[in-house]
């Protein structure tokens, strides 16, 4: 004997509730992983560059950036530059950097921070500094294009 039922309807997954739930999940995610990053660096306009990448592990990190100074000769750009946001005079860069060959550790990597106004000049004096440490994995950072 055949039973039929009159009024009946498959059952429905809703997917309403569903897509909320991924949303919310995803969010969640996104603003944990935002609170994990760790930037040591600071505040730069960076120049772009075509050929820039971003790296996932750091050392050290050496930000240069200018300031107008006023001398009798007229406004003067004096570097300033801050190692992990410490600020430390150029003469003194390479007793600062940890691992050179004064303390018999190995030299890491540093990543160099300069921001488009710091002169060639400036910039070089400073990879100088960093030669003079010892540091051979130095990069200097850039934004992409």
């Amino acid at each position: 004997m055949k039973i039929t039922r009159y009024n009946t309807r498959p059952a429905r997954i809703e997917m309403l509730p569903l897509i909320d739930i991924v949303f919310l999940l995803l969010v969640f995610f996104i603003y944990a992983m935002l609170s994990m990053t760790v930037h040591q660096g600071m505040q730069l306009d960076l120049p772009e560059s075509s050929q820039a990448t971003k790296t996932e592990e750091t050392v050290l990190t050496l930000s240069l950036r200018t300031s107008q100074t006023a001398s009798a000769l007229g406004p003067e750009q004096e570097l300033e530059i801050f190692l992990n946001k410490t600020p430390v005079p150029l003469a003194e860069l390479h007793e600062h950097l940890p691992g050179t060959a004064e303390q018999g550790g190995s030299a890491g990597e540093i990543l160099v921070f300069a921001e488009e106004n710091v002169s060639y000049q400036q910039l070089f004096q400073v990879l100088d500094e960093l030669q003079r440490a010892g540091m051979t994995k130095i990069s200097l950072q850039a934004n992409p294009e």
